[in-house]
């Protein structure tokens, strides 16, 4: 541990900080996770100024030597430092101070703390951002092995939350992995947006007279190109607003996942179960297996939500230049990106414990109104206009009713009572196979049309 630590301002002032100032503006809690990115962020600086003679080679030598064995050490979890210190930034530079000794004096040269925070939260942001892309492509790919296992399966569809048309359990499956893709190129945007330009070297505010080479230090970096403009570098937090866009409309798609198969495991549906060690019990009622993991998935994706509207408020009245208001930027980025990265891996356990009840999917594919636009589209083939067809089917169907029959159990010739476009073989279509391989459109459920999609995504999944 090192002795208390200094700050990197202080000239001007004749008095210490209040206690009071100093426990309301501390922020290491929240960017000391930020370690590794700072001490990435500093080398490449130390290293550009000691090639662009701003400092004298030796000392960026040293600094750079003291940096990278701080830096392993971080990235081994051993790295400490004084929680006094007022942020990640002061921290570090009071165990530069320790073992670089007067060197340490020469690596806040051309930098202020204004750039050099922002470098670090985007680098971390971007990394942060990767973890979760490769966690939803393993996702994906769990979801599409239970597409390839369900196999001809079939369950009803629904609109309304009510019976539609019978669908291949991998059609919906498919579905979910549309939205996730969708998601993982969000982030994948978002992420090279982070990483677009460099802020490091813009200064406080203006830049510097001193003559850095901002283009090495951001190709040292990773980032595609410089900020252009000085006062929009250390102000622009676009990144982190696209980042949490990108999480709430994913935590969008998990809570409505989570809905349906909430539903889809109750004992009114029972169509779909879950790994035991996936469900949390009741503490008064025995019989209790409750699919908790999806009603927190549900839950959090109100706090994704939650974020980015938090995050645009906070941004919404800041003039040009740094405002410490933006000291709570990183919370509640680092957070959305906690729960989003959560959600993700907890929804890839389910997909791993997931299993279909064929009987219960059965059982519900008996009721005939799911065949009613099979029906239509019968009459359709026929040569009748849709809109007639329609209404035949639902006097059909209004008919079966009242007589309290199954409109698969009436005879050819009731059928025919309707329009005599009916053949004896309107009875075949009554089978969720029938119903499923009659579809032709591209991107249906019909089988072929599912395995060409299964084909596709083996292919995309890839990486």
């Amino acid at each position: 541990m090192s002795g208390p630590s200094r700050k990197l301002w202080g000239g001007r002032f004749s008095k210490s900080t209040s206690r009071t100032v100093e426990r309301f503006t501390h922020s290491l809690n929240v960017d000391q996770r930020m370690a590794r990115e700072d001490l990435l962020g500093s080398i490449a600086h130390a290293r550009m100024l000691g090639k662009s003679r701003i400092i004298p080679r030796k000392d960026a030598a040293r600094l750079v030597k003291v940096l990278t064995s701080l830096l392993k050490e971080a990235e081994q979890g051993k790295l400490r430092w004084d929680p006094s210190a007022e942020d990640i930034h002061s921290a570090i530079q009071t165990l530069v101070e320790k073992k670089a000794g007067s060197a340490a004096g020469r690596l806040h040269t051309a930098r202020s703390r204004n750039d050099q925070v922002v470098t670090s939260f985007r680098l971390y942001s971007a990394r942060r951002i990767e973890t979760i892309e490769r966690s939803l492509l393993a996702a994906q790919k769990k979801l599409l092995a239970q597409a390839q296992s369900a196999g001809p399966l079939t369950m009803p569809g629904y609109t309304h939350w009510r019976h539609a048309q019978p669908v291949l359990v991998a059609h919906i499956l498919l579905s979910y992995l549309e939205m996730f893709q969708r998601d993982r190129e969000r982030l994948s945007a978002a992420r090279q947006r982070t990483l677009a330009e460099l802020p490091l070297g813009s200064g406080a505010l203006t830049g510097t007279s001193l003559p850095v080479n901002r283009a090495a230090v951001s190709k040292e970096l990773g980032f595609s190109g410089i900020k252009q403009n000085s006062v929009d570098a250390v102000t622009d937090r676009d990144f982190a607003v696209e980042t949490l866009a990108a999480l709430a409309l994913l935590g969008t798609h998990l809570s409505r996942l989570a809905e349906e198969w909430i539903l889809w495991s109750t004992a009114e549906f029972g169509f779909l179960s879950f790994d035991e060690g996936l469900l949390t019990g009741s503490s008064m009622m025995p019989q209790k297996q409750n699919p908790d993991f999806l009603e927190l998935i549900r839950a959090n994706s109100s706090k994704l939500i939650g974020d980015q509207t938090s995050f645009l408020t906070l941004l919404k009245g800041l003039p040009s230049g740094y405002q410490r208001d933006l000291q709570l930027d990183k919370e509640i980025v680092f957070e959305a990106l906690d729960r989003a990265e959560g959600m993700v891996e907890m929804l890839a356990a389910g997909v791993s414990g997931l299993r279909w009840n064929k009987a219960a999917l059965a059982a519900q594919l008996q009721d005939d109104s799911l065949y009613a636009t099979d029906l239509a589209e019968y009459l359709v083939q026929k040569g009748l206009p849709f809109a007639q067809a329609h209404r035949v089917v639902g006097q059909l169907l209004t008919h079966a009713d009242q007589a309290g029959q199954r409109l698969s159990k009436l005879t050819p010739e009731s059928f025919r009572r309707f329009s005599p476009a009916f053949g004896r073989d309107v009875l075949k279509l009554f089978n969720p196979a029938v119903s499923v391989a009659r579809k032709r459109s591209a991107g249906s459920t019909h089988p072929d049309e599912v395995a060409r999609q299964i084909r596709r995504w083996k292919s995309l999944l890839k990486g």
